[in-house]
């Protein structure tokens, strides 16, 4: 007798009511993510598995919920886990406790540092966790060509992976010139999965067109309206993304209907670990949507069935027999606060025992720069990273800094550095707008995707104490203001603390504080974690220098009098 076989033998008695199912919870609103509707009944679960939903079921144990709300477990359909700062398991339990039951994963910021070790590291730490992690293969290790970090991974590399447990498809491909133009190992790597996720952001017209032809069915870089309808119109799952800076519910859900939200879901992709402990994980997503005007079915619906059904996850999404006992109890769908979770039929809160997993030590083998390194000089017009708040894209302003020096804080204009973490004494330096320090410098070893060191800041030298301390640290993030230097010691891969959330939340509560009192911005660390990520535009900093992400080319910071803004 097969596994499935034997376990539909012990599962259909319970189904039928001939036998007891291992507990029934009765007195319930359980909502059907099939019509988006409410029914009050009970239901019988058994072996972590539904068998049913009716009044007739009995139970070994038998709970009364009263009335309360019962929803499927809640699916994030595209998260970086690396980005909340948190191991996967410390993260898993933080998730778990606001209604998450799965989420799919990108490892691609592990597998720039680490290559193929980093990818077994996070498949070894799904084990045991309160969530189901399932990942999806990172595509592009470097994101680019030009951007090495500390692994190139090809298709030879990444079809080792195919078909093992926890491994669902192809993770976003950001290498949108690849595709556009055939490139052989894109193509190759396309042909590893059926479920590949796509990067394409702001792409349009017929290049939006050939980029879905290829195979990529679904975004999560959509920033307007106008632009996810018309991805929409041409096949792609939209994934509505809220992240730490990427906030973008309010701009796309005007768009979602009871006709189209089988291919929307929700996507937070990077979040600090502060963020999800204070405001919650995808259940803020439910409530940020229905506080634009989004019924709460449909954001219900959004979080559960649709994510559940883009993945081909036919065993989970939704309430109904055969399916996986994941959902949570919440207070009423318009307010929707999660009051507990359960998965595979148990609290969340009975897992409490971490996996025995070995730690990936910290990959930063460079030296502090010398102020030669970082020193500007050149023309007056300058090129300018400008932020734009609550997104990642940025602008590309020009300034005339005519006999100005910069750090120009009247202007808010602020050297950004970018070091090598690799040991390859590269070193590029540019200018940024947006930041709005007064004082001080900050720097992190989290910078997408290479992961180098970056640093920006009010003077030369405190921008190099700040990156000797990230360097000291073997890892972390830091802010320095004069002799008060703030920590958060990354200590898995210059990615991740083995903190506790609570602790790694604390660390990053006195980092705010630290930066508020230099005069900047709010999660300033989450804005320059992206300064560095060249496939999203416009212009990005690099080991290298300036990056123009919409021409795809290294340019200089100072135009030259041939050279036209």
């Amino acid at each position: 007798m097969t596994e499935m076989a034997r376990s539909m033998h012990n599962l259909i008695p319970a189904s039928r009511g001939t036998e007891p199912a291992d507990i029934v919870y009765r007195n319930a609103e359980i909502f059907d993510a099939f019509s988006c509707s409410w029914e009050h009944n009970d239901l019988a679960v058994k072996s972590g598995i539904i068998v049913g939903i009716g009044q007739s079921y009995r139970g070994i144990s038998e709970r009364d919920l009263c009335g309360a709300h019962l929803v499927p477990g809640l699916i994030d359909a595209h998260v970086h886990i690396e980005s909340s700062l948190l191991v996967p398991y410390e993260y898993a339990r933080l998730v778990a406790s606001r209604g998450t039951t799965t989420v799919i994963a990108d490892p691609h910021e592990i597998a720039n540092v680490a290559g193929v070790a980093g990818i077994e590291y996070m498949l070894a730490a799904r084990t045991g966790a309160p969530v189901d992690i399932l990942y999806m293969l990172p595509s592009c290790v470097p994101a680019t060509p030009l951007d090495i970090g500390g692994a190139r991974l090809d298709a030879g590399l990444l079809s080792r992976f195919v078909g093992r447990a926890g491994v669902i498809g192809l993770g976003e491909m950001m290498n949108v010139p690849g595709v556009l133009g055939g490139d052989k190992e894109v193509l190759e790597k396309l042909s590893l999965s059926g479920i590949r996720d796509g990067h394409a952001p702001l792409l349009s017209g017929m290049d939006l067109n050939a980029y879905i032809l290829a195979g990529l069915d679904s975004d999560h870089e959509c920033i307007t309206q106008n632009e996810a309808e018309e991805k929409l119109r041409r096949g792609m799952y939209i994934f509505v993304r809220e992240g730490s800076t990427e906030k973008n519910i309010e701009a796309i859900v005007p768009m979602i209907t009871p006709y189209n939200v089988c291919r929307c879901s929700f996507s937070t992709d990077d979040c600090h670990a502060d963020l999800l402990f204070r405001e919650g994980h995808i259940d803020r997503c439910i409530r940020k949507a229905i506080s634009c005007g989004l019924e709460p079915e449909l954001a219900i619906r959004m979080a559960t069935l649709s994510a559940a059904e883009r993945f081909g996850l036919s065993d989970r999404g939704a309430l109904s027999p055969g399916r996986r006992a994941d959902f949570c109890i919440i207070d009423s769908p318009r307010t929707f606060r999660v009051k507990e979770t359960f998965f595979l039929g148990s609290p969340v809160s009975a897992y409490t025992d971490a996996p025995s997993v070995s730690f990936l030590s910290s990959s930063i083998r460079c030296t502090t720069p010398s102020p030669e390194q970082i020193r500007l000089s050149g023309h007056s017009l300058a090129r300018v990273i400008g932020l734009v708040p609550g997104q990642i894209v940025t602008a590309s302003l020009t300034y005339d800094l005519g006999t100005s020096a910069i750090p120009d804080t009247i202007r808010d204009l602020l050297k950004v550095v970018v070091c090598n973490r690799y040991g390859r004494g590269l070193v590029g330096t540019g200018i940024v707008h947006g930041f709005e320090f007064k004082r001080g410098a900050i720097a992190a070893s989290v910078s997408h995707d290479a992961h180098n060191i970056v640093a920006t800041g009010t003077s030369d030298t405190a921008i190099l104490a700040a990156i000797e301390t990230v360097i000291r640290t073997g890892g972390g993030m830091a802010a320095v203001n004069g002799h008060e230097v703030t920590v958060l010691p990354l200590d898995c891969a210059g990615l991740m603390s083995s903190l506790p959330a609570s602790e790694v939340t604390a660390k990053l509560d006195a980092l705010g504080k630290a930066t508020t009192e230099m005069g900047g911005i709010t999660d300033p660390f989450m804005y320059l974690s992206f300064l560095a990520l060249t496939v999203i535009p416009a212009l990005r900093i690099t080991d290298r220098g300036l990056f123009d992400g919409v021409a795809f080319r290294d340019v200089p910071v100072f135009y030259g009098n041939d050279v036209s803004p």
